[in-house]
């Protein structure tokens, strides 16, 4: 039996270099020291900043210099502690760095309030006054922006001091949904008993037995239909939040007041919506003809996720991924190459399994530094795209980084997914150029389809749900156990019904998802999918200028609103036609797939 390494047994070429960030842990506790005395120093600043133009510069340039070392302390710890979960040492230095983070919010909480007392005209005094306030225009353009939904300094202390009481909705469904909740034994289909759990809830979703399959569906919405009042009353809590925190701040409503964050008008939102709903027929065809391939006479929603095409049984070493990785990639340009291969050789990946490893995939770094990226490489065709998807983050954060001031350099969730997606989108492409094998080329088909269906018919779903569970509150109506069931399969009915049986209990399916309890989230993952596929698309084109635009894109980091940042790359989503062109292309490729598949 092959027992797992250890971290000390995995060769060196294999690991990340975070001796880049700090050579020594003892360097870190000289830092940690250096953060706490900065941070009781900045606290210093509160009443007088406001006062005149030099102070305010000198203030913001400490408090980003001191974000930064935090930032640096806290990533440095955390990555550490991935390498191995068991290691103490690592263990105790994640928390101190919690703390700091801690203190570091707590010193820094006076600057948004005092800055909001001050006038335009005052701003723009300074900002003639002291030519370095022109670094922070946007930052401080941005909290100005907010000042009509700041309260006065009583009230937003009230507000604040509500925060642990109004997340109750919240920390019931993850404390019930990751500790209490408790599935029962089935059987698999190798007759094996099996405890049905949230994690193998996908796997039994993938068996190519039927039968496992509808056992593990039914067992899991039995479960979370025995406690369905309980899961009701928690996000309607949650919904009430955020009704509360809408109307406490003066937004018009729950979805207005979460999608101004980031500066994006609400009919992104719903034209998303509307786009989708006018091409639910392109889902048809993919859908008839998974159920085709499955052999069945009707699909039930436990048929969604099990492959339909034989997946590849070739493995990949992680030299051979890094090869195709780096083909993939040509089209985004020579400079991009060369930063690309440095990815490989100057200690940015850390690939293979470990004892105690943190499992799964991501990017993350701090300024200053080369980006990184964590793999446990299994040797899949799914571990390929994972690294060039994670590698999409990391040149993001490269450019980002090396392009733009530290106060600018992270760049928003709403376009965090589009560089990762834009890698996956030509890598398929080059994959599907590069084989005479239609079996192959049939899985790769499928795997983009999926992902497509699983990110924009299926979010779109879910931020339909969202919209119409918090308006149906704002209209005074109660969301009770029973409403929610019936919007929810309604929703269902209007995606699958033409092809698939709705099976009573996915109703329930809204009481399983935590990415309800951040409300008005998942739709970026629709945007950015889409946004993606068109960039993609324009790069693959041969356009000099569409490639210039997006590797302007991600050279921006948060200069500017994502929405904006966007719209200079090409792509506008106020307007109907990147979602249009995405879903014509995904049933171009449904096309495509039928048409291989017919071929095989």
């Amino acid at each position: 039996m092959e027992m797992q390494k250890t971290r000390d047994e995995i060769d060196s070429q294999y690991k990340w270099r975070l001796e880049d960030i700090f050579e020594t842990n003892a360097l870190w506790e000289e830092a940690a020291e250096a953060a706490e005395r900065q941070i009781t120093e900045i606290r210093k600043y509160s009443g007088k900043f406001v006062k005149n133009a030099a102070a305010m510069a000198e203030c913001l340039e400490k408090l980003y210099d001191l974000n930064g070392l935090v930032t640096k302390l806290y990533v440095y710890a955390y990555m550490r502690r991935d390498e191995d979960s068991a290691n103490s040492f690592y263990q105790d230095l994640a928390g101190k760095a919690d703390l700091i983070v801690t203190k570091f919010s707590a010193a820094i909480s006076f600057f948004e309030p005092e800055l909001l007392t001050l006038n335009k005209d005052k701003i723009t005094k300074f900002m003639k006054k002291e030519p370095a306030l022109k670094e922070y225009a946007f930052i401080i353009e941005e909290i100005m922006r907010k000042k009509a939904h700041v309260l006065s300094k009583a009230e937003e202390k009230l507000l604040a001091m509500a925060g642990e009481a109004t997340s109750a909705g919240r920390d019931v469904f993850l404390m019930f949904n990751n500790a209490d909740i408790k599935f029962p034994v089935i059987t698999d289909e190798n007759g094996n008993k099996v405890e049905l759990t949230n994690g193998r809830y996908s796997k039994f979703m993938e068996s190519p037995d039927r039968n496992t399959r509808k056992r593990a569906f039914k067992a899991l919405y039995d479960t979370y239909g025995a406690y369905r009042n309980t899961l009701a009353a928690a996000y309607a809590g949650n919904v009430k939040t955020d009704k509360f925190y809408a109307e406490a701040q003066i937004y018009s409503s729950c979805l207005v007041a979460a999608l101004y964050q980031d500066n994006v008008p609400s009919t992104v939102y719903n034209g998303l919506i509307q786009t989708v709903h006018a091409n639910i027929k392109k889902l048809t065809p993919y859908l008839e003809l998974r159920k085709k391939m499955l052999g069945v006479r009707k699909l039930h929603m436990y048929d969604l996720y099990v492959p339909f095409v034989k997946i590849p049984q070739k493995t990949y070493s992680f030299e051979e991924a890094r090869g195709i990785v780096i083909e993939a990639l040509k089209p985004l340009g020579e400079e991009y190459g060369e930063v690309l291969k440095t990815a490989f050789t100057d200690g940015w990946i850390d690939v293979h399994e470990n004892k105690g490893k943190r499992t799964g995939a991501y990017s993350w770094g701090c300024y200053g530094c080369h980006p990184y990226v964590l793999l446990n490489w299994q040797g899949t065709i799914n571990d390929v795209f994972t690294l060039a998807h994670e590698l999409g983050h990391a040149m993001h954060t490269y450019y980002s980084n090396e392009a733009q001031p530290l106060q600018y350099a992270e760049y928003k969730i709403f376009v965090a997914e589009v560089a990762s997606t834009v890698n996956e989108n030509l890598l398929m492409e080059y994959l599907l150029q590069n084989t005479k094998d239609d079996a192959e080329k049939a899985f790769l088909l499928n795997h983009y389809l999926e992902e497509f269906r699983a990110t924009v018919f299926r979010q779109t779903m879910f931020a339909e749900f969202e919209k119409m569970a918090h308006k149906m509150y704002e209209k005074g109506e109660t969301l009770t156990c029973d409403a929610l069931c019936a919007m929810y399969y309604r929703l269902q009915k209007k995606y699958f019904k033409k092809v698939m049986k709705i099976d009573k209990e996915i109703a329930l399916e809204w009481a399983r998802i935590p990415h309800f309890y951040t409300a008005f989230y998942v739709y970026k993952y629709a945007t950015g999918f889409s946004a993606a596929t068109i960039l993609a698309s324009g790069i693959l084109s041969g356009d000099v200028e569409k490639l210039e635009k997006y590797l302007n894109f991600l050279k921006s980091g948060s200069s500017d609103y994502p929405m904006e940042l966007l719209r200079k790359a090409g792509v506008d989503l106020s307007a109907p036609e990147p979602i249009q062109e995405a879903l014509d292309l995904f049933e171009r490729k449904a096309k495509q797939l039928e048409a291989l598949i017919g071929s095989v």
